[in-house]
Parts: structure tokens; C-alpha cells; sequence
């Protein structure tokens, strides 16, 4: 499981605590966010993200949930809801007072 949770970010500084099942990755290096940005890009799933990540907003934070197989194999893939990760999904939450324009960031699409 650390694995997967660890597979979400990239290169960058973060702390991990482990309770039994429960891993928690935190981190404040915006650095972190750089593998989740490019993958969203990449596998053309922006809109998609940006609905859940706004769905998931409450106040200075927003949640989503991530599939747990893929996440061990390093590809970030949204769920919908729990039953599409088959272990059960990693629950990512992002946290700060400028939330919307970390969602703007995380899914905007180049102009031009």
C-alpha cells in the first residue's frame, strides 16, 4: 500500500506515517503534484478530473479517490466512486487557501 500512496507523487519531499492499513503521505513541496499534473495531461483526462476534484471541494480542500492497482504500477486513474478499484481506492485530499487554482493548474488545458 505505502507503495502506491508513494507511486502518486514524484520527486519531492514528504513525510509518511503508517497505522496499521493506513498510509498518510503528507507534504507542502508543490513539487509533489508534478507526477498527478503530467498524468492528467498526458492520459487526456483533465475534464474528468476537474469534475471530480470540484465535486470532491469543500472550503480549502478537495478530495478524490484514486485506483489503488493502477497507483502500484505508477498510473494515476481516477474513480468515480469505490467499487471501481477493486483493493479499494487511496483517498487523495488537497489542502490549501488557494485550492481553486491548484484545481486550475492540475487541469487546464494549454491556450494557444
Amino acid at each position: 500500500m505505502q507503495r502506491a500512496v508513494e507511486n502518486i507523487v514524484g520527486d519531492c519531499e514528504y513525510s509518511v506515517r503508517v497505522h496499521g492499513d493506513l498510509v498518510r503521505l503528507s507534504s507542502s513541496d508543490p513539487k509533489c503534484l508534478d507526477r498527478v499534473h503530467d498524468q492528467l495531461r498526458d492520459r487526456h483526462i483533465r475534464s474528468a478530473a476537474r469534475r471530480l476534484l470540484l465535486v470532491g471541494r469543500e472550503g480549502d480542500r478537495t478530495r478524490a479517490m484514486v485506483n489503488r492497482q493502477a497507483a502500484f504500477h505508477g498510473v494515476i486513474a481516477l474513480c468515480g466512486n469505490e467499487e471501481e478499484s477493486t483493493l479499494g481506492p487511496i483517498n487523495l485530499t488537497l489542502r490549501s487557501r488557494q485550492i481553486e487554482s491548484i484545481i486550475e493548474w492540475l487541469t487546464a488545458y494549454p491556450s494557444g
